[in-house]
């Protein structure tokens, strides 16, 4: 009973999310069309993204509670790095911060009706399996981070359908923050892989996310070589978080 209950929310939720991506899509249309194009992105996640998310989880009944949010600098860029469970992650990372960024998206993701032409003006694509394409999506970040547009990135590289807390890390998130001297920010989203299964993607439950960032890390003075140290440092602290629920 309860997994009918869950599908026929998941079900409402989906036609939601369908009449607010049309309406939204028309409000990005008109920014990347009339808006400054060196602005235009920046524009439309402060006043679109942010708030279709908002609109997206009012009407699923999802209230997002933002932990230590004020570890975040308003004029520091930075390389934001997330656990990955369901596709609830990418609107609750929206909110949790005030920063403009992009998202580093699979290629594919780029060919999706719709959802497509969203990525391919907003996000950072990259095909992975491209040795010369991944380098030109890293040059692609670098360059936003010296324009003041940080980078999220979910280092898993997909959602996490183990049973396992985190599945292990890729090393690009980190690579990126130390070659450009950026600091790297943790958050640490609990909940939102039982209100929206990764493998049963049309049950959906209304209730709370919880989104926890901890404190930026520097990477001033790092090289490469503290790559594992620092992605090591990520894990541990996302794994506590995770482990402790965040204190309910």
């Amino acid at each position: 009973m309860i997994r009918i209950l869950k599908a026929l929310w998941g079900i409402y939720a989906l036609l939601i999310f369908v009449v607010t991506l049309i309406i939204s899509i028309i409000c990005y249309f008109i920014i990347f069309t009339f808006a400054d194009k060196k602005t235009a992105a920046s524009t439309a996640h402060k006043y679109v993204s942010r708030n279709w998310a908002r609109t997206l989880f009012f009407f699923f009944g999802i209230r997002l509670k933002i932990k230590n949010k004020t570890f975040l600098k308003k004029d520091q860029t930075y390389v934001f790095v997330a656990n990955h469970l369901s596709q609830l992650d990418i609107p609750a990372d929206a909110i949790a911060t005030d920063h403009v960024f992009k998202y580093l998206a699979k290629e594919e993701l780029t060919k999706i009706p719709l959802m497509g032409y969203i990525i391919r003006n907003l996000y950072i694509s990259v095909n992975r399996k491209d040795k010369f394409a991944r380098a030109k999506s890293m040059e692609n970040m670098q360059n936003n981070l010296r324009q003041g547009i940080s980078v999220f990135i979910f280092p898993e590289g997909t959602r996490n359908k183990s049973d396992q807390p985190l599945l292990d890390f890729r090393d690009g998130a980190f690579r990126l923050a130390i070659e450009s001297q950026v600091p790297i920010a943790a958050l640490t989203l609990l909940n939102t892989g039982k209100l929206l299964s990764p493998s049963r993607p049309i049950e959906l439950s209304p209730g709370t996310i919880t989104c926890v960032w901890s404190e930026p890390i520097s990477t001033k003075g790092m090289t490469q070589d503290d790559i594992p140290v620092l992605k090591e440092r990520v894990i541990s602290e996302m794994k506590r978080i995770l482990s402790e629920g965040h204190l309910q």
